[in-house]
């Protein structure tokens, strides 16, 4: 089994891709440290029983790996693919069970403002996010304000802020008049 790695605009994160689906349709899994597998994912299990790994973030066909500021890529990404590969061949499934994404209650009213949202963060917003290592996630809507997590690659990234207030909100200001604002809301 062959997987390529990509650097990503986060310099703590690489972004490995063994070719084949990881995550089955458009789920992802955000694994923030090793508490918060639980039992859930061997894959993050294995991943994160390597010193150095901080973060790891489960795409539709790719895993993302954030390390550490002690840690180097150098001989650390030969350990990960080596994990990589052999949970792959097993045929193990990524994650056991999935994670729920934590939403605000919606008002009524907001309903079809928050399905406009939500359709353009997944056709215009997520593929291209998906494609630095990374996603984002739909928290909530209130008063014109759009509650957003980035995960991934993109969590730590210095450029994240500015991907949510210059990008996102600016495409979401023009297509929904009602959005006001994008404010991250960590995980």
């Amino acid at each position: 089994m062959f997987i390529e790695t990509e650097d990503t605009p986060n310099p703590a994160t690489l972004k490995f891709l063994p070719g084949r689906e990881v995550m089955p349709g458009r789920t992802t899994a955000d694994f923030i440290s090793p508490d918060s597998v639980a039992g859930r994912s061997k894959l993050a299990d294995a991943v994160f029983n390597q010193p150095g790994v901080a973060r790891i973030f489960l795409g539709g066909d790719f895993v993302a790996v954030t390390k550490d500021d002690a840690a180097d890529w150098a001989v650390l990404k030969p350990q990960i693919l080596s994990i990589l590969v052999d949970f792959f061949v097993s045929g193990l499934p990524a994650v056991e069970a999935d994670a729920a994404v934590d939403e605000e209650v919606i008002a009524p009213e907001d309903e079809e403002i928050v399905r406009q949202i939500k359709e353009l963060l997944d056709t215009r917003v997520r593929p291209a996010v998906a494609g630095d290592g990374g996603d984002i996630v739909f928290r909530g809507y209130r008063d014109g304000i759009v509650r957003l997590t980035m995960q991934g690659a993109c969590s730590g990234c210095p450029s994240s802020r500015a991907t949510l207030k210059h990008g996102v909100e600016n495409m979401l200001r023009h297509y929904v008049p009602e959005v006001v604002s994008v404010e991250q809301v960590d995980a």
